[in-house]
Order: C-alpha cells, then sequence, then structure tokens
C-alpha cells in the first residue's frame, strides 16, 4: 500500500486526535453530515451578523440582513436579488 503525506487539519493538534476526528466524520451518516454544515453555516451567520450590528448599530434588522447578502453574495449579484441593497448608504 502506497504510504501518502498526511494532511494536517490543525498544527496544535495530536495526530492521534486529528485520527480520532476523520474516524468521527467518516462514521457518520450523510444525514448527520448535513445537520453538521447546516449547524456550522448558522453560525458562521450569527456571527458575522453580529459583526455587522456591532459595524451598524442604527441599522434594523432588514438593513443588517442585506449587508450579509452583500458580504455572501458579493454587492453586484445581492443587489441583484436585492435591488433596496443599493439605498444602504455604506453598502461595499
Amino acid at each position: 500500500m502506497t504510504e501518502f503525506p498526511r494532511a494536517v487539519l490543525s498544527d496544535d493538534t495530536s495526530l492521534s486526535a486529528e485520527e480520532r476526528q476523520v474516524r468521527c466524520w467518516r462514521e457518520m451518516s450523510i444525514a448527520e453530515k448535513g445537520r453538521l454544515v447546516t449547524s456550522l453555516c448558522q453560525v458562521a451567520d450569527a456571527m458575522a451578523l453580529a459583526g455587522i450590528r456591532h459595524r451598524h448599530s442604527g441599522a434594523s434588522p432588514r438593513e443588517c440582513f442585506m449587508h450579509l447578502a452583500v458580504l455572501k453574495l458579493g454587492r453586484d449579484l445581492a443587489q441583484r436579488v436585492y435591488p433596496e441593497i443599493s439605498a444602504l448608504s455604506d453598502a461595499p
């Protein structure tokens, strides 16, 4: 069997811990992996929204959503999907 170089997931994690993590991922069902990815996306969105609310403290929930759309989609596509983005005074 050919030995392939080991991909390092994290410089501060031991090889045995990484092997355990990869084994757990491999043992997960498709549904479990889907739930995990969905959860991670929701956490990432929540963190991005927290940063948006911090930078735009007076923004309405809709304005925060539009700022998030710009971050995720880029201004051009976000504005095509949500034309009101052009009204945001400081949208990138």
